[in-house]
C-alpha cells in the first residue's frame, strides 16, 4: 500500500491531533480554520486510510515505578525464518519490551526497555533474554535523561 496523498490542512490536522488528541471536532475545525463538517469528514478519512493508526493516552513511566529505560541491541545465532518470528512471537509477549525493531548493520534488534530498577532489568535480561537459544549478543544502554519526546511528526514540505 502505498503513501496517502496529504495537502496542507490534512498536515495540520494531523500535527494537532499529535499534540492533543482530545480535542473536540469542533475545537479541532477551528485551530485548522474548517467548517465542523468537513473537519470531520477529514479525520474520518485519515483513519479509514489508515493514516491516523489509533488513539492513546501517553503515559509517564516514572509514574507507574517504571524508572529505568534502556536500549538493548539484540543479535541472533541464526536466521532463519522460523526462528526469526520465534524471537518475535517471545518478544511480544515481554511486557519489558515497549518496543523491537528489526535493523540492518551487525545486531537484529533493537529493544526499548523500561523496568523498575536495575535488579528488575537484570531479571529481565538474564530470565528472559539470554534465556532464548537463539540470542548470540546482546549490547544494553541505559538512559540518563530524554532530550526529546515525540510530540508529533507529521513532516510539512
Amino acid at each position: 500500500m502505498g503513501a496517502t496523498e496529504l495537502d496542507r490542512i490534512d498536515l495540520t490536522l494531523l500535527a494537532e491531533l499529535q499534540r492533543s488528541g482530545r480535542l473536540t471536532n469542533a475545537e479541532l475545525a477551528e485551530r485548522v480554520h474548517l467548517s465542523a463538517s468537513a473537519c470531520l469528514r477529514r479525520v474520518q478519512r485519515l483513519e479509514r486510510d489508515g493514516v491516523i493508526a489509533g488513539y492513546r493516552a501517553e503515559v509517564d513511566p516514572e509514574r507507574l515505578g517504571l524508572g529505568l529505560q534502556a536500549f538493548v541491541r539484540v543479535q541472533l545465532k541464526s536466521h532463519d525464518a522460523e526462528r526469526i518470528d520465534a524471537f518475535a512471537r517471545q518478544v511480544n509477549d515481554w511486557p519489558e519490551v515497549v518496543t523491537c525493531h528489526a535493523l540492518t548493520g551487525d545486531m537484529d534488534y533493537l529493544l526499548h526497555v523500561m523496568v523498575r530498577n536495575l535488579e528488575h532489568f537484570s531479571r529481565f535480561l538474564l530470565d528472559k533474554l539470554l534465556a532464548q537459544a537463539d540470542v548470540d549478543d546482546v549490547n544494553s544502554s541505559f538512559v540518563l535523561r530524554t532530550v526529546k519526546r515525540a510530540q508529533g511528526w507529521v513532516l510539512g514540505e
